[in-house]
């Protein structure tokens, strides 16, 4: 069974003066918490301070207009949303003093689940504000990515570098069918066309060479909804957990998957666990999958950044 999410150390950390900018994905969840948003939004104004719908029609409007909220100063900035949207939110306030607020309502709310947030989007604005009226924050690791070409990206859940990556990135390119059944066909795809690929990682420097079907870079321990792919990941220790499955075959990884929501495919003798500060991680044609989303392609350099996101909690 999961364990108690991490718990950072909390603080009286006096929040700036300015609006509290909320960037909210209507279609996160497929839409079922629509009708929630003016709820979400007074419950958020009850912290005293005047809140900030941002405008955003995409992914990559909904990141620039972060950026901008934060360039522009406000107090806080809240995603609701899934884990797609935390993530286009997360690049603006990584490493800031600005305090962020994940309101879990898609399908996958890994990082807020596993941060300590509430499952309910009404309880979890509850928290939030409440930690704006008191000043609150826990602080949390991150995990910064840079590419080969200086490209530099902050996660703050999982990075998916093997099979799960690779079936994204097939659904992604499918445009049939629609809807979860264009992943289940990308999946049964790949398990046609598993085998395993060449990785050379560097764990603190020191070099690793493997053959491997699955490589997951956690610093939470969940991803993909509740799968416990790195159970052990803290994102309060300052590491970074590394879980590589091995030689496995197709039988094998569908025997094993099952036991991924418990976190006991690490007992499996091809499932191999590591744990560093810094991963440098290299294999051919595999793009990565950060907290859900498309990131940069191999290689990449991933260090965990100890106390770079302040939570409002």
């Amino acid at each position: 069974m999961p364990g108690p999410p991490a718990d950072g150390p909390a603080d009286r950390f006096p929040v700036a003066d300015g609006p509290v900018a909320v960037l909210a994905n209507p279609t996160a969840g497929r839409g079922r918490h629509r009708t929630l948003l003016p709820r979400l939004l007074d419950g958020l104004a009850g912290a005293g301070r005047p809140v900030r719908l941002l405008a955003a029609s995409g992914p990559g409007e909904a990141e620039a207009a972060c950026r901008a909220a934060v360039a522009e100063g406000v107090g806080a900035l809240v995603a609701i949303g899934g884990d797609g949207t935390v993530h286009r939110a997360m690049q603006a306030v990584a490493g800031t003093a600005v305090p962020f607020g994940p309101v879990p309502a898609g399908t996958g709310n890994d990082f807020a689940l596993d941060t300590g947030f509430p499952a309910d989007p009404v309880a979890a604005v509850d928290v939030i504000a409440s930690a704006l009226r008191a000043d609150r924050t826990h602080v949390v690791d991150l995990a910064r990515m840079t590419g080969v070409d200086g490209a530099e990206r902050w996660f703050g859940a999982v990075l998916a570098a093997g099979f799960d990556a690779i079936v994204n990135e097939r659904a992604n390119r499918m445009r049939w069918p629609r809807g979860p059944r264009r992943y289940d066909l990308a999946i049964l795809v790949e398990l046609a066309r598993l085998r395993p690929r060449h990785y050379t990682l560097r764990l603190d420097g020191v070099p690793l060479d493997l053959d491997a079907v699955l490589v997951a870079v956690g610093n939470c321990p969940t991803y993909g909804g509740g799968m416990r792919i790195c159970p052990a990941a803290d994102p309060t220790d300052g590491l970074l957990d590394v879980v590589v499955a091995g030689r496995v075959n197709r039988r094998t990884l569908i025997r094993v998957k099952p036991r991924i929501y418990q976190g006991t495919h690490v007992s499996h003798p091809l499932v191999t666990s590591y744990r560093a500060r810094t991963v440098e991680l290299a294999a051919d044609g595999i793009v990565t999958y950060a907290d859900g989303e498309r990131s940069l392609e191999l290689p990449v350099t991933i260090s965990a950044v100890p106390g770079a996101l302040r939570l409002l909690r």
